[in-house]
């Protein structure tokens, strides 16, 4: 019987997950990650190989939300990017208008 521990926890800007430790956190294969990062969804810093990326919190938080949908909607990467990013842009916009007044958001 083989035991496997997910990572969690709140992590700091400063500290940075290996693919397999991001893996291991979002309860994937590192696969996963290479397959995300090789299309353009996953990890924001260019890298001359994929193994010598490190993801921050930010990193870890979209995986988490990308996986949520592919498994919630048998979604493919790009259709869960494509609604992650709406997403994300339609809390941006919600939080500019809380911040210009408009408090019907």
């Amino acid at each position: 019987m083989v035991i496997q521990q997910s990572l969690s926890g709140v992590l700091l800007d400063e500290v940075a997950l290996t693919i397999e430790e991001l893996a291991r956190a979002c309860d994937v294969e590192p696969d996963w990650v290479v397959r995300h990062v090789h299309a353009g969804v996953l990890g924001s810093q260019p890298a001359v190989q994929v193994t010598a990326l490190r993801f921050r919190s930010i990193d870890l938080t979209r995986a988490r939300r990308l996986l949520r949908v592919e498994r919630d909607f048998d979604a493919n990467e790009d259709l869960a990017a494509l609604v992650v990013d709406m997403a994300d842009e339609i809390r941006r916009l919600r939080t500019r208008m809380q911040v210009l007044g408009n408090k019907t958001a």
